[in-house]
Order: C-alpha cells, then sequence, then structure tokens
C-alpha cells in the first residue's frame, strides 16, 4: 500500500515547473486565431521591406512630380502649382509633331518584331534541336549583343550606315534595333523549343508530313505563347531603346524616346520644363497602353502552365 501511494503521490500533487511552462505555451497558441502569424520577424525582412517601400515611394514621388509639372502654369515657391493648365500638352504635340513621332515609334516597333520573329524562331530551333561544330561558339556570339552596353557597337554600326547612305532613316533605325532583338528572341525561344517534346516531330515526320508542315501546322501553335512572350519583351526594349536609335536616327526617324531627349538639350537651354514632362507623360501613357493591350493576350503564368503542358505531351 506503501509503495502504491507513493507512486500516485507525483500525479495529485503540486506540478512541476516544466509542465506549468507548457499549459502557459499552450494556452497562447490557443488564444490566436487559427492562420494567424506573429508580427516578429527578423532585421533582415524589416530590412528588405524598408527598401522595397522606399523604392515604391521615391518612383510614385517621381512619377507625381513629373505629372504634376506637365499641368502647372505658375509654380514658385509652393507644393503645388497655383495654375492648373493642358496647353502644355496641345502645345507640345503640335510643336514636336508627336503624331508623326509616335507613327515613327510604333512603325519601327512592328517591323523588328516581325523581323525578329521571322529570323530568331527558325534559329532558335537549329540550336535546339540540332547538332553541328562551333554550336557553343555561335551560341555566344548571339549573347554578345544582349549582354554588351548597346553603345559599344552602336558606333562602329553607325558608322557603317552612314558610310553605305542610310544614316538619318527610317531603314537605319530598324537595322541597328535587330541587332540586340534578333539575339534576343533567339535565347527566349531557345529552352522554349527544347522544352517541347521531340515525339511529337518525329511522330508527324512518320505519317508522313514535310518538315515545313511540321513547323507550320504542329510547332506554331505550341510556339505561339513563347513568340507572344518574346514580342512583347522585344516591342517594350525596342520603344525604350535610345543609343542605337540616338546613333542613326534624324528629324524624320526620330523615336519618341529620341524626341524628349533632343528637346531637352535644344539650342538655347532647351524647350520649356513643362513640355518636356508633357511629352514625359505622353511616353509613359503610350508604354503603359502598350503593355496592357499586350498583356491581354498573354500573361506569364499561362505561358508557364503551356509550357509544361507541351513538355508532358
Amino acid at each position: 500500500m506503501t509503495t502504491q501511494t507513493a507512486s500516485r503521490a507525483p500525479a495529485t500533487g503540486t506540478p512541476s515547473p516544466g509542465a506549468s511552462t507548457g499549459r502557459k505555451t499552450t494556452r497562447k497558441k490557443a488564444a490566436r486565431p487559427p492562420g494567424e502569424r506573429s508580427l516578429v520577424a527578423s532585421p533582415t525582412t524589416w530590412f528588405v521591406w524598408a527598401g522595397i517601400a522606399a523604392f515604391f515611394i521615391l518612383l510614385i514621388g517621381i512619377l507625381v512630380n513629373v505629372v504634376v509639372d506637365s499641368i502647372g502654369k505658375q509654380w514658385f515657391n509652393t507644393w503645388l502649382p497655383q495654375d492648373v493648365t493642358t496647353t502644355w500638352y496641345t502645345s507640345a504635340w503640335e510643336t514636336f509633331d508627336l503624331t508623326h513621332i509616335i507613327g515613327v515609334t510604333l512603325t519601327v516597333a512592328v517591323a523588328v518584331i516581325i523581323i525578329s520573329v521571322l529570323v530568331g524562331v527558325p534559329a532558335a530551333y537549329l540550336l535546339a534541336r540540332r547538332d553541328f561544330p562551333f554550336k557553343k561558339a555561335i551560341t555566344l556570339l548571339f549573347l554578345l549583343p544582349v549582354l554588351m552596353p548597346p553603345i559599344t557597337y552602336g558606333i562602329p554600326l553607325a558608322t557603317v550606315l552612314y558610310n553605305v547612305g542610310l544614316g538619318r532613316t527610317l531603314t537605319a533605325v530598324i537595322l541597328v534595333n535587330l541587332v540586340p532583338s534578333v539575339p534576343f528572341v533567339i535565347m527566349t525561344m531557345t529552352p522554349f523549343i527544347e522544352q517541347i517534346n521531340p515525339s511529337i516531330e518525329s511522330a508527324a515526320r512518320m505519317s508522313g508530313a514535310s518538315m515545313r508542315k511540321v513547323f507550320t501546322k504542329i510547332l506554331m501553335p505550341l510556339l505561339v505563347p513563347g513568340i507572344l512572350a518574346a514580342s512583347i519583351l522585344v516591342l517594350v526594349r525596342t520603344v525604350g531603346m535610345f543609343d542605337l536609335t540616338f546613333l542613326v536616327s534624324g528629324p524624320q526617324s526620330d523615336t519618341l524616346v529620341v524626341a524628349i531627349y533632343r528637346a531637352m538639350t535644344a539650342a538655347g537651354g532647351g524647350e520649356a520644363r513643362q513640355l518636356i514632362s508633357s511629352m514625359a507623360v505622353i511616353y509613359t501613357a503610350t508604354m503603359m497602353v502598350i503593355l496592357v493591350v499586350a498583356l491581354r493576350f498573354i500573361s506569364p503564368t499561362q505561358l508557364v502552365a503551356r509550357v509544361k503542358e507541351s513538355s508532358d505531351d
């Protein structure tokens, strides 16, 4: 009996400190709603979030400053302009003939996209499906215009174009923008093609389909998401390309970004600041419209999903 009483004593006696701490921890966890996480974070996490917040605050501040400057008429020592007007936009549109400039910009962008896709997709197919001598060296050569600063090869390229009489023409602007755009399409499409199961092409050839039909009837539908993604990237890159376009463009072949620079550095100290801000707002709005229209037809999540589906097939 004495032994049984002694063995039961710890169960009915005073609980140990460890057991009390465990109950307090359990009660704290139970008091927190399910799925809710503690707000305590590491210093590194707070530093990253602070950097992201500072970046967006700075970006929004710059955009707001440009927009306010483009509608301000009198602005001295106050936070906001004393008078607000939209005449700067109409004045910039008429002064710089923005209808022609935007038309040139879109013409160059569309031409570069079409030529880059027509040249880049077949070249990407060869790199993805064929083995030939010096393949790695050729791939490296395609990478150089994408990795190197445009000004390093832009000046010799512009010299050649001026020597053959193409300087300051629309053709020269299209040609110089093709130099980084075609390799960009090749580098974008090569891994995309590699993820498509080659057995699909083999089955089509065994059924009697020619190479042209395999490429146009079978591969092209599978490559459409990748082509759209590459086209969007080339579009944004071409519209915003300043270095190469500035070296070979002229009064009738300037794109919008080059026209803004020429207006800012014109003789006599440049145009009025409000006119430059108006052109910058128009440029930003044009880019936003292009991106919204382009992303209407393709999204990154759909692109990844289709690549996986074609690879699994």
